[in-house]
């Protein structure tokens, strides 16, 4: 009798010693609950669901690949977001000193990587499959697709190119070299626009935990807004804007990241045994102890007089007579803690600061400038004073928006100091002032050195040799 996927017997191997959790570039999930044939794992949609449920797990090694707070505070230091009062390998995000041998960047490579293994052997069980009905299979081909470009999204945007796996045979992957960034780019729009045809405007379970239509085309959208599509990313986001499935205004600012916000477009239940979110566990202090990660004077700074999101998302302890200020988007550190928070993936207020990107570029200034404004409103702010007529202006507050509304969130702040899509500045001008020693190769972090020595046909980034 076959253990479920032969090809990825590793399973058995695991047993054998941890080394060999952290060293394939496609990890196997450890401590699988039965060992179970691949005929029974995808015998019926009772069977696959299972499996389908457990990519959305809220626990990196076993599900979600970014349930550790990891991702947040990489890309929050190495931006102008967080410091650190904290002495790990994280400092050097913050300081741009970097080595490939740093504990940080490991989970950012390989929890991805594990996590798409079993997004790929859901989908190689599927297809095909005269078990299970169509409509199902379509169901969740387009689900997997979206989670799989995620990954890669992210990936590319931390490490630039990257192995490009789709595949389960471990003798295959093994040995992958690194795919260009384009690559993988037209990867991620064939699995979304796959995704985009196939997958409905309804959520296919309770709660918005499993990506719809919706979620499929806001991540396309933010993807061509990436690669300067400006018209794609427009009219994607526009669609979702449009369908009034999603509101923004009715929404205060403390409900944002609430189970049930009407503002999700793609949440993921966190609560467990001891927590809720990673990012809470992290951010948020004990009471009397100094928080391990403190907001930049400068981040502190981009906040106007009445922005309603500098006294909601931004938490205040005092230490010592000293007011310490904290990320403090999610909020409740313990489960027991209510109102319940998820985990937000995608959501409205993201999706209209890519609309009023596009239409900036697109010289569709006014639109761009009532988004702007939209996200305003809702931080008790009154409308934006760029000028309607300057393209470059219009360009500016979008960016400014996008600072103050996605701070902590999806190191948005780090892509787009790289993007460098804010006119004539560059990711160096205009970090905080406080921020020192960056330096253009310090754009990606370096690729694991243990993944280096086990596969040589991966080449590591400029700098880091």
């Amino acid at each position: 009798m076959k253990i479920l996927n032969k090809i990825l017997a590793g399973y058995a191997l695991m047993a054998m010693g941890t080394m060999a959790s952290c060293k394939k570039l496609v990890e196997i999930p450890g401590n699988p609950p039965t060992l179970i044939t691949r005929e029974q794992q995808f015998a019926d949609s009772v069977s696959v669901i299972s499996a389908v449920a457990g990519v959305y797990t809220y626990n990196q090694g076993k599900g979600f690949a970014y349930s550790d707070a990891n991702f947040t505070i990489a890309t929050g230091l190495s931006a102008d977001e967080i410091s650190t009062t904290a002495s790990t390998d994280n400092a050097q995000f913050y300081s741009y000193t970097l080595t490939a041998l740093n504990n940080g960047i490991i989970g950012l490579w390989r929890y991805p990587y594990q996590a798409m293994y079993q997004v790929n052997d859901i989908l190689d069980g599927i297809t095909n499959n005269s078990k299970l009905s169509g409509s199902f299979v379509h169901q969740v081909t387009g689900e997997m697709k979206v989670v799989r470009a995620l990954y890669y999204f992210n990936l590319v945007n931390l490490f630039g190119d990257v192995p490009l796996v789709t595949s389960t045979d471990y003798s295959i992957t093994a040995h992958l070299p690194r795919t260009a960034v384009e690559a993988v780019y037209a990867q991620m729009i064939s699995d979304l626009t796959d995704a985009v045809q196939t997958l409905p405007a309804s959520y296919p379970s309770a709660g918005r935990v499993r990506p719809n239509l919706y979620a499929a085309k806001a991540l396309l959208a933010k993807v061509h807004l990436y690669r300067g599509q400006w018209q794609a990313a427009y009219d994607e986001a526009d669609e979702i804007i449009k369908s009034n499935v999603y509101s923004l205004n009715d929404v205060p600012l403390s409900d944002a990241f609430l189970d049930g916000s009407k503002e999700a477009i793609w949440q993921l239940p966190v609560k467990n045994s001891y927590q809720q979110t990673a990012e809470a566990q992290n951010f948020v202090p004990s009471a009397g102890s100094t928080p391990r990660y403190l907001v930049t004077p400068f981040l502190l700074d981009q906040f106007e007089a009445g922005d309603q999101r500098r006294s909601t998302w931004i938490g205040t302890t005092v230490v010592n007579n000293k007011a310490l200020n904290y990320p403090f988007k999610y909020k409740n550190r313990l489960a027991a803690n209510l109102p319940l928070e998820n985990y937000m993936v995608f959501r409205l207020g993201e999706v209209l600061l890519i609309r009023a990107e596009a239409a900036a570029h697109l010289n569709n200034l006014h639109q761009a400038l009532t988004d702007v404004n939209t996200i305003r409103s809702r931080a008790g702010l009154p409308g934006s004073t760029a000028d309607v007529n300057s393209q470059d202006a219009v360009l500016n507050a979008v960016m400014h928006e996008r600072q103050t509304e996605l701070c902590f969130e999806w190191g948005n702040r780090w892509f787009d100091l790289k993007r460098n899509v804010t006119p004539a500045t560059s990711a160096a001008t205009v970090l905080g002032a406080e921020k020192t020693g960056y330096h253009p190769d310090a754009a990606l972090f370096p690729i694991p050195q243990t993944q280096i020595q086990l596969n040589n046909q991966l080449k590591q980034n400029p700098g880091y040799n």
